[in-house]
């Protein structure tokens, strides 16, 4: 329509996954103008035949090597401030991953290298993290936000453990997203409580400490928390 300036729309995507016991963030760095040499979010141009989730796949394939995987994938926001790209005016659609197992990256495409970063580095002042291109540290820490809500509110983080697994095992993977372990009363009655999260097996670990050993358990059925485990202790009820 006449009167409108165009614009063009890209997908950002905020792949996490737990890389020994660190929540990790999948970067690129860019080999192109604008930012080249900087670090971002994988991402591109929205093709004219494509929808917007297409268009995340490819972009994260071609430019990490990273195929489609099993695991939580969901649109996080749309980011559309007038200058957040310095070419021309750009819409983003951001989608947040949140998935086990990920693949080391192969950069491909623009990026001129890939790789997985801790998260904390990058949005707590890490000494090595570098500034992120375009508003993606914007994006980064919104996504982070998602995927500790996520946690509070489903259990997701079953999927993070191996079978069997132990309840301090179960733990560490909420320390590695939430930045520090939830409360040790509260996390065994949510997750002891709510039918479906665990099933015990009858079998016991190895304690490395020589106590008793602790009950191995296996993933249930139940896929939501009510009420939340909230980060914040004595929220909950």
């Amino acid at each position: 329509m006449s009167g409108h300036a165009a614009f063009a729309v890209t997908v950002d995507l905020a792949v996490f996954t737990i890389r020994d016991g660190i929540f990790s963030v999948l970067l690129v760095e860019r080999g192109t103008e604008p930012f080249a040499g900087s670090w971002a979010l994988p991402g591109g141009f929205v093709e004219a035949d494509e929808d917007a989730e297409t268009a995340a796949w490819r972009e994260l394939r071609e430019e990490t090597g990273v195929e489609r995987f099993e695991g939580h994938l969901e649109q996080l926001r749309t980011y559309s401030a007038p200058d957040r790209d310095p070419r021309m005016r750009v819409v983003s659609v951001a989608h947040v991953a949140f998935a086990p197992d990920l693949p080391a990256p192969a950069p491909g495409s623009d990026a001129a290298n890939a790789r997985w970063w801790a998260v904390e580095d990058l949005l707590d002042g890490g000494p090595d993290a570098p500034p992120l291109a375009f508003d993606h540290a914007t994006i980064l820490a919104d996504a982070r936000e998602r995927i500790r809500a996520k946690l509070e509110y489903t259990t997701l983080a079953r999927e993070f453990v191996a079978e069997p697994f132990t309840l301090p095992e179960l733990r560490r993977v909420y320390a590695a997203v939430w930045g520090s372990p939830p409360d040790l009363g509260n996390f065994r009655r949510k997750v002891l409580g709510t039918d479906g999260f665990v099933v015990p097996t009858d079998t016991h670990g190895v304690s490395a400490s020589g106590g008793r050993p602790a009950l191995l358990y296996r993933r249930g059925e139940a896929t939501d928390i009510q009420p939340p485990m909230l980060r914040t202790a004595g929220e909950d009820d």
